[in-house]
């Protein structure tokens, strides 16, 4: 009885008036700071703070006690102020990146309605609606039937790929484990993405199983290499059973010679994936699709429509050309058993990753996603074209996706190429305009090196919302922040 007169703790539990205005405020907050501000090119792309005083200033600590709704008003806007836009016009640091309103009224539903993807007893529409969009995108990579599932990123795709590669050569392993497998090897290029080498070392193959084969100065897996690569390891004693081909690398954007690679593997009655995560959303396009030919042939493919579809965070699909998951739900239900997906994946609750690209695609339609697609192969050209008008600007190669690398050479090391520590010094110069346009707030931009290279910028062309503006603007920030370099 005490506790019932004791002043009560400031939860809204009971209290559907409280909640409610509670929630608008919120909403406004979101509103307001991150999609209005959020996607400003007038605003900051992100506040930066060293870690220790944002420790600070975000009071991160939970306490015994409740706070009054004015503190947790605070506390809303404190996390999207100091949290990076990554819908801002000039976020160009990631393979994601842009705002879609109606992706985001999808997600705001999706979290709303909070419920798990794995039976049509508790998921009825999303269950369904998961089932069309799979439909959708396995049509569009080129297959008539198969399966799928939307997966917690596209590293899990490729995971769930291999291990389904190796369930279909050696069904026994479900069941005993490591113990039923000979050495096996899987191969995968140069410039793959590394969940290849963590799904190898996590279902237990370990990463001496992954064969890296060559790739030629684009980027591309080249086919002669890994034809040989898997002559190497069946004269070694190891069972090939897996190519992991790439549709969209990471840094160079490149596509693998698909068609070719699946000769290969059709030779050597070898499982092809597609890691198209980055690539896939080409498909849409009528004018592009041409870099992905062969992908039809693949066995099973990963694509990530949050990634140049801007769907949001996360949206990654495994596709199967088969139908290859076996049900182990109870039987006796009054309705299809087979509607019910839990069994597919090792998760048991799984998030609605559909709604958000169900609700876009309607709203957009398969033109105006293609429209998006090719816009930014346009904004790509255009910024090309740019580089190469511009004193400072070097090009790493002509790019055949939206992944532009370059350097940005400043004032001091122009004309300068052919001096002994010419790489060595360009390298440093990317690091420090990094610091300097992240500390300012203007832009973020990702770089790195690649083999011999030093360390170059990758410009991600993305955005649905880019503007030739933005091209502009992001060579005239990189001028101004390194002209006393």
């Amino acid at each position: 009885m005490a506790m019932a007169d004791s002043k009560p703790l400031p939860t809204l539990d009971g209290d559907p008036m409280a909640a409610e205005a509670l929630l608008r405020d919120v909403f406004g907050i979101v509103i307001d700071e991150a999609v209005r501000k959020g996607t400003s090119a007038s605003e900051k792309v992100c506040e930066w703070k060293e870690p220790e005083e944002l420790r600070q200033l975000l009071d991160l600590e939970l306490q015994s006690q409740g706070e009054p709704r004015e503190r947790i008003l605070e506390r809303c806007r404190d996390v999207v102020r100091y949290s990076v836009k990554t819908g801002h016009p000039r976020f160009f640091n990631q393979l994601f990146s842009g705002l879609d309103p109606h992706a985001l009224a999808g997600r705001v539903i999706t979290e709303s309605l909070n419920t798990s993807q794995y039976t049509y007893e508790i998921a009825p529409v999303f269950v369904l609606m998961e089932e069309e969009v799979l439909k959708k995108l396995r049509a569009l990579v080129g297959w008539t039937s198969g399966d799928g599932v939307f997966c917690p990123g596209g590293s899990f795709s490729n995971i769930y790929a291999m291990n389904l590669a190796r369930f279909q050569r050696y069904p026994d392993c479900k069941q005993r484990g490591l113990r039923a497998l000979p050495p096996l090897v899987l191969f995968t290029s140069k410039e793959c993405h590394y969940s290849v080498s963590k799904g190898a070392a996590f279902l237990g193959l370990g990463t001496d199983s992954v064969r890296v084969v060559k790739a030629d100065e684009r980027g591309k897996m080249i086919p002669e290499e890994l034809e040989r690569q898997i002559s190497v390891a069946e004269a070694e004693g190891f069972v090939p059973f897996l190519v992991s081909a790439t549709s969209g690398t990471t840094v160079l954007g490149a596509f693998d010679p698909l068609d070719a690679i699946a000769d290969v593997c059709q030779r050597h009655g070898l499982w092809l994936h597609v890691d198209a995560a980055w690539g896939g959303s080409v498909l849409l396009s009528r004018t592009h699709r041409h870099l992905l030919d062969g992908i039809q042939r693949a066995d099973s493919v990963a694509w990530n429509p949050h990634k140049l579809l801007a769907a949001g965070l996360q949206c990654s699909a495994l596709l199967l050309r088969d139908t290859s998951a076996s049900y182990l739900f109870q039987q006796d239900k009054f309705y299809d058993v087979a509607l019910d997906t839990g069994d597919k994946v090792v998760q048991c609750g799984r998030r609605v990753d559909c709604l958000k690209l169900w609700l876009m695609w309607k709203a957009q339609g398969g033109r105006g996603l293609e429209r998006r697609i090719d816009q930014a192969f346009a904004l790509t050209r255009y910024l090309v074209e740019e580089i190469k008008k511009r004193e400072g600007f070097e090009l790493v190669m002509e790019p055949e996706f939206v992944n532009v690398c370059f350097w940005f050479v400043p004032p001091s090391l122009r004309g300068k190429k052919g001096s002994p520590d010419y790489s060595q010094r360009l390298s440093q110069v990317a690091p420090v305009l990094k610091e300097r346009m992240v500390k300012k707030g203007s832009m973020m931009i990702g770089y790195q090196p690649h083999g011999a290279r030093a360390n170059f910028f990758r410009m991600v062309v993305a955005n649905p919302s880019l503007s030739q503006a933005d091209i502009d603007f992001l060579l005239g920030e990189l001028e101004l922040l390194g002209q006393d370099l």
